[in-house]
C-alpha cells in the first residue's frame, strides 16, 4: 500500500516557534563605525550571544567588586596579548591570574631578552630544542632563590623581572602583577617545561614554589562566591585540572562558592575546560559561557567590550 501523505498533521508556519527572525540578523557594514556600533551590529546568534554576554558578566563584576580570575595559558603570551593583559590588572578587569610554568617562561623571555617562541621542529633535529642558556640560567635562578625567601613560582619570575629588567619589562604579566600586588600563581608540571632541563633546575625549589601557588589559588578562590568571574584563556589540560582540585579544597574548607561566572576562550573546544571549568562548577548553580576562536581576536574583543562598557553610565 503506497505511503499516504495527505494523512499528516500539519501545521501553519504562523503557529510554530522559530529560532530564527530577521530581527536578530547582523547589522549591515559601513566605514567609521564605532567598537560598540561593530559589537552590537554583529548577529544574535552562538557565539556573538557569548561574547556580548560574557562582556557584560565582566563589567558587571568589575562594578561590583567581584573578582575576575583568569586561567591563561603560554599561548597567550605568544600571541601577543601581554599589553592588554597588563592593562587588565591595572584596571581591575582581572583580579587575579593563574599560568602554567611555560607562561612564566615566554614572559620572562620577553621581558629580559626581547624575544620569546623558538622553533621547536627544527631544533628538535639535532636536540638544541630548549638549551638556550639565559632562560635555563635565570628563569632557575628566579625560582630557585624565590623558593628560599618563601615565595610562589609566578611572584618569584616576576621578583626577577622587575630587579633585573630589560627590553619588555613594562610589557611582562608578571611584573605588572607583582608590581600592584595582584597575584598571578603558577602551576609547574615536572618535565613539561624547557627551563627542567638545565642544570640549574631544583625539583624542590620548582616543587614547593609551585604548590605555594596551588594554596594562594585555593585561598583565593571562595571569593568567586555570588557573582565573581572565572576565564579560562587557552589552557587545554593543566589548569582546568588545578581550577577543578582547587575549588573543591575551596568548598570543603570555606562553605559555598557558588553562582559565579565560569567562561573559556579557546580555538578549539576541548574535553578538560568544558567539564572542570564550564559544566561540573556550575551544576547547580551559575552561568557558563563559550566562545571559540583565536586568542589573538577574541582577547582584544573581549577586554575593548569592557573598556567601552565601563565607561558607560551604569544603569
Amino acid at each position: 500500500m503506497p505511503l499516504d501523505r495527505n494523512r499528516l498533521k500539519r501545521y501553519s508556519i504562523h503557529e510554530r516557534p522559530s529560532k530564527v527572525t530577521p530581527e536578530d540578523f547582523a547589522v549591515e557594514c559601513s566605514p567609521g563605525k564605532s567598537f560598540n556600533e561593530f559589537l552590537d551590529g554583529l548577529p544574535r546568534f552562538l557565539q556573538a550571544n557569548q561574547l556580548r554576554s560574557l562582556i557584560d558578566t565582566v563589567s558587571e563584576a568589575v562594578r561590583n567588586g567581584k573578582p575576575i580570575l583568569v586561567l591563561y595559558g603560554a599561548h597567550v603570551v605568544k600571541t601577543g596579548l601581554s599589553p592588554i593583559f597588563c592593562q587588565a590588572l591595572s584596571k581591575g578587569w582581572i583580579t587575579y591570574a593563574a599560568t602554567n610554568g611555560a607562561g612564566t617562561i615566554h614572559d620572562l623571555e620577553l621581558a629580559r631578552f626581547g624575544r620569546t617562541s623558538e622553533d621547536v621542529a627544527e631544533a628538535l633535529e639535532d636536540g638544541s630544542f630548549g638549551m638556550a642558556i639565559e632562560t635555563g640560567t635565570e628563569w632557575n635562578q628566579a625560582v630557585n632563590e624565590g623558593a628560599e625567601k618563601g615565595m610562589g613560582l609566578g611572584e618569584a619570575v616576576g621578583d626577577w623581572i622587575l630587579s633585573k629588567g630589560g627590553p619588555s619589562t613594562n610589557q611582562s604579566i608578571l611584573a605588572a602583577a607583582n608590581d600592584q600586588g595582584r597575584p598571578v600563581t603558577s602551576h609547574a608540571a615536572i618535565g613539561t617545561d624547557i627551563t627542567h632541563i638545565h642544570p640549574e633546575s631544583n625539583g624542590e625549589s620548582i616543587g614547593s614554589a609551585s604548590y605555594r601557588d596551588f594554596e594562594l589559588l585555593c585561598q583565593r578562590i571562595p571569593e568567586l562566591n555570588d557573582g565573581g568571574v572565572v576565564i579560562n584563556i587557552g589552557s587545554a589540560v593543566i589548569l582546568p585540572e588545578v581550577f577543578l582540585k582547587a575549588l573543591s579544597v575551596a568548598r570543603n574548607l570555606a562553605g559555598p562558592v557558588r553562582n559565579f561566572t565560569a567562561a573559556n576562550l579557546d580555538m578549539n573546544r576541548h574535553y578538560r575546560p568544558s567539564q572542570n571549568v564550564l559544566l561540573r562548577p556550575t551544576r547547580s548553580s551559575g552561568q557558563a559561557l563559550e566562545v571559540i576562536g583565536p586568542h589573538e581576536i577574541l582577547v582584544p574583543m573581549l577586554f575593548q567590550g569592557v573598556c567601552e562598557k565601563l565607561a558607560q553610565p551604569k544603569q
